[in-house]
């Protein structure tokens, strides 16, 4: 069954401004050829581009999207080309013109911006390259076909993360640090939260203090931000709605300073190490799980099916779709599913592999890992 995830941008409301980000740097770089999970990579397949948006404030990108990527898309016998553009829209648009002069047969982009992206996908539409959007949709662009998880249930997965941390708790104070105004993922997990937490909001049970988008998801400035309204606040939060883990982690070194770690739930996404640990250490309440393996290979199908021309079967792949409206278009969608992580089912990512035991699993949390069967 098709759903339908509408990308609206948000009509700014009383006091309500948002931002998002990810969590730990990672070191650069782009690869061709070599299979990073040991395989041999088909160089002599179609050649595939996959430009991915920076490492500097999500550990995702370098971590998992790059190898997992790249092993996918040789499995599925193509040669793939990927390069990091480190969050710089103009490195992002010079590498989708390399990569079209070495006349790839499919672009694959996670832009950093999505002007920039709509930008590149019109050159390579010009030239009859297929264009697969990863992970974020570029609104105004004309990307063939979308792949990421499903972002409202994301944003939706938070709000009952902070609704059921308070539920004990009538009339709390939160304060919301979202993502980055230029990330139209931002806006649908701030849509998906507010499915959930404005009708508490409105009926009282919760109380909005603030809410602030965090340009370029970045984290210092998602702390100094979170730092600056709970100070106008008189120093009071009862809870902090984060969109990712890395400004969960800036948020719980301001909630340290102030005393206030471990007393105030704190959501997140992503299920890095980081966040990860921090759930165990009690000082945040929750992360999502995203597992990328999934995003890849459907990526890797999409891609194996437009470089044969064969858009029926990569139809078939692509069954959900999303809306754009900016461009006033629908996308055909691959919509993968998320999943909420709280102190109970930490074991959960580990088990899948996303993050190693030894990662999470040291001095002050040794001992619940062992409680929680986390090896």
């Amino acid at each position: 069954m098709k759903r339908s995830q509408t990308l609206a941008l948000l009509a700014a409301g009383t006091g309500l401004v948002l931002a998002l980000a990810g969590c730990g740097a990672n070191s650069s770089g782009g690869s061709s050829g070599a299979d990073t999970n040991g395989g041999q990579a088909a160089s002599n397949g179609p050649k595939v581009g996959v430009i991915l948006p920076e490492t500097a404030t999500s550990a995702r990108w370098e971590a998992f999207d790059q190898p997992m990527l790249q092993s996918a898309l040789v499995k599925a016998g193509l040669n793939p080309i990927i390069e990091n553009a480190q969050g710089d829209n103009q490195k992002f648009s010079q590498l989708a013109d390399s990569m079209l002069s070495q006349n790839v047969k499919v672009l694959i982009i996670a832009a950093p911006n999505g002007d920039v992206g709509a930008t590149v996908e019109r050159k390579a539409k010009a030239q009859g390259v297929p264009v697969i959007d990863y992970d974020r949709l570029n609104l105004g662009g004309s990307a063939d076909y979308y792949v990421s998880f499903d972002n409202v249930r994301v944003g939706e997965l938070q709000g009952q993360a902070l609704k059921q941390s308070l539920a004990d708790k009538p009339g709390a104070q939160v304060i919301e640090i979202e993502g980055s105004p230029t990330d139209n993922n931002a806006t649908l997990f701030y849509n998906g939260q507010q499915n959930i937490v404005k009708p508490l909001y409105d009926s009282g049970a919760l109380k909005l203090v603030n809410s602030q988008r965090i340009d370029g998801w970045d984290n210092a400035k998602g702390g100094n931000t979170f730092e600056q309204l709970l100070s106008a606040n008189g120093g009071k939060v009862d809870g902090v709605l984060a969109a990712n883990d890395g400004l969960a982690g800036a948020i719980i070194t301001v909630l340290r300073k102030n005393n206030l770690a471990g007393k105030i739930p704190v959501t997140g996404q992503d299920a890095s190490a980081a966040g990860l640990k921090a759930i165990l250490q009690k000082v945040q309440y929750s992360t999502v799980f995203k597992p990328i393996q999934q995003e890849a290979d459907a990526t890797a199908e999409l891609a194996a099916d437009l470089v044969k021309g064969d858009t029926a079967a990569a139809d078939k792949v692509a069954k959900d779709s999303s809306t754009d409206p900016t461009g006033n278009r629908t996308v055909k969608s691959v919509l993968l599913t998320p999943q909420m992580i709280t102190y109970d089912n930490v074991k959960t990512v580990v088990d899948a592999g996303y993050v190693k035991a030894s990662e999470i699993c040291d001095g002050d949390t040794a001992s619940v890992c062992a409680t929680l069967n986390i090896s």
